[in-house]
Order: structure tokens, then sequence, then C-alpha cells
């Protein structure tokens, strides 16, 4: 089933989408052959993750991860990416400190890296900073559950609002996200029951990853969904290729092909010029002729 958006994907669809019944679907993209790839298969958003300090960078965590990494990135996909909406991540602690930082790194994203949102995790303690990016005219996307950048407060990554009194308050988070002015808001690694019941509450749009599937739209990390990620797969994330194994063998194939002297191969078109003669002499001698005249700067 093909997507009913129009052929560019402005952040006012989605509502759109979600009083229609149309599912969003959103994947993280890196770089721009990817994002064209994934722009051709119609998929929504492209989410520029801050995930890439796992799946790019190798690090343990996203904590590390620079704003001008994220813009550098960004850019990258906003040059791939025709249709699909690209949303950044703000990395860690490029928008807790106030309202006034958020807005100066937020437009970078916007100006530098070519987003057409933003998207920060957290919810009462950043309502404040939603409404001012929104006042300024930056979309944003929000993110609660499991939120990768406060995983060590959270002790790990585990699911969350496993309780009443848990789901209340991520409750209480969304509404406020959606009074603040997000369009839309990530709901990752809670109770399916939760998801559902948030999802019922808020007039924008939920999107949800290892959140079961009353959600409004799902996304996962590309690396998980194509199997190119080897290190670690969630538990919820489900492998619709293996990619990893295709270019293991690939890369494999070439390899033993150098080796083995089967590639390159000349061809006669290549060759039909020179065919019979001894290049490497007349090389070697209009190369020392011209070393010869060549004059020596004298220092």
């Amino acid at each position: 089933m093909t997507s009913t958006t129009p052929k560019k994907v402005r952040v006012p669809d989605l509502a759109l989408m979600k009083q229609r019944g149309d599912r969003i679907v959103m994947l993280t993209a890196y770089d721009a052959t990817m994002a064209r790839l994934l722009d051709r298969a119609g998929i929504d958003l492209l989410l520029v993750g801050d995930s890439l300090g796992n799946v790019i960078m190798g690090l343990d965590t996203t904590i590390p991860v620079t704003l001008d990494v994220m813009i550098h990135h960004t850019r990258a996909v906003a040059r791939g990416a025709n249709r699909a909406l690209v949303v950044a991540d703000m990395p860690f602690l490029t928008y807790q400190v106030s309202p006034e930082q958020a807005t100066r790194n937020a437009t970078r994203l916007f100006q530098e890296g070519g987003a057409a949102a933003v998207k920060l995790e957290g919810g009462r303690a950043v309502a404040d900073t939603v409404r001012k990016l929104t006042a300024a005219g930056l979309p944003v996307m929000g993110h609660l559950g499991l939120t990768p950048q406060h995983v060590h407060r959270l002790g790990g990554m585990r699911q969350q609002a496993r309780s009443e009194s848990a789901a209340h308050e991520l409750l209480l988070d969304a509404l406020a996200l959606e009074d603040a002015g997000a369009f839309a808001i990530v709901l990752e690694a809670i109770p399916d029951t939760v998801a559902e019941a948030v999802t019922s509450q808020l007039k924008i749009p939920t999107i949800g990853i290892g959140a079961g599937s009353h959600c409004d739209g799902q996304v996962l990390v590309s690396y998980d969904v194509f199997g190119l990620f080897d290190t670690f797969a969630p538990p919820f994330a489900k492998q619709y290729a293996q990619l990893g194994q295709v270019i293991v063998r690939a890369a494999k194939e070439y390899a033993n092909d150098v080796r083995e002297g089967l590639f390159p191969k000349s061809t006669p078109k290549q060759t039909s010029d020179l065919a019979g003669r001894s290049v490497i002499p007349s090389l070697n001698d209009r190369a020392f002729e011209e070393l010869k005249g060549a004059r020596v700067p004298v220092r």
C-alpha cells in the first residue's frame, strides 16, 4: 500500500494523515544515498537520528554526538530527499540549558543542515523550549518513553511507563508537548496499552518504536531494518533484509577476484589503440625529456 500524502510531505500533512487514519512511516537516514533510496520507497519521514552515534560512529551511547556531526549528516540527507520530511535530532545538551540556547542550535540545523523539523527528548521539562521554537516558526517533534540521551538516569535501555503512575506522568508530558506546539511525538519502548491511551488523547500524531501497533505511525533504525547493524538487535525491530551478509559476500568475492588476478580485465576497446606496441620505453623517454627541460627553482 502506497502513501496517500502529497508528493512533498509537509508538517501539516501528518495531522491530516492521523485524521484519515493513514499510518505514518518513518525510518532513520544518515547519508544522501540512503535518503534517495528510502525516498524512492515512499517513506514519509526521514529521521537523522543521533543513533548515528551507535550505527555510524561505533559509540556505546548517543551522548557524545555533537551538533556539528548532526548538521553534517542532516545536510547529506536533505540533499538526497525530495519527497520525505527530514527531521533532525537535537543532540545531548544542545537544548536543555535554556530556550535561547535551543533556538540558536536548532537554527543551525535548519539553516546549515537543511532540516524541515527537529526532535527533542523530554516532556514538561522542555515544554517551554518547544513553545519558544515553534513560536519562532521551527517545527518540533517530541520524544517520550525511553529517551536514549537519558540512558544513565534511566539505568539503561529498558521499557518505560510500566506502572500506572509512570504512565500517567507520560500522558501529562505528552499533553504538555502538544500544548507547547509539537506537531508529533515519538513514543519509545512503552507498553502497548499506554501508547494506545496516549494516542487516543492527542490530536497530534504519535509515532511508535517498540510501543505496539496503536500509534499513528512507526519508526525504526534503518540499519536494524536492513540487517546492517549486527552489534545489537532491539527485540521490537523486524529485519526485512540481511544486507550485512550481502555486503560481506560481495566484498569477499571482490577480494578474491583481485588476489586471483580476475579483476580488472582489459577489454579490446581499452587496448586497441596501443595493441602490439611497446609503450613503456616511449613513456619513460618522454618523461625524461620533460624533466630535463624543467627548471629547478633556486632556493
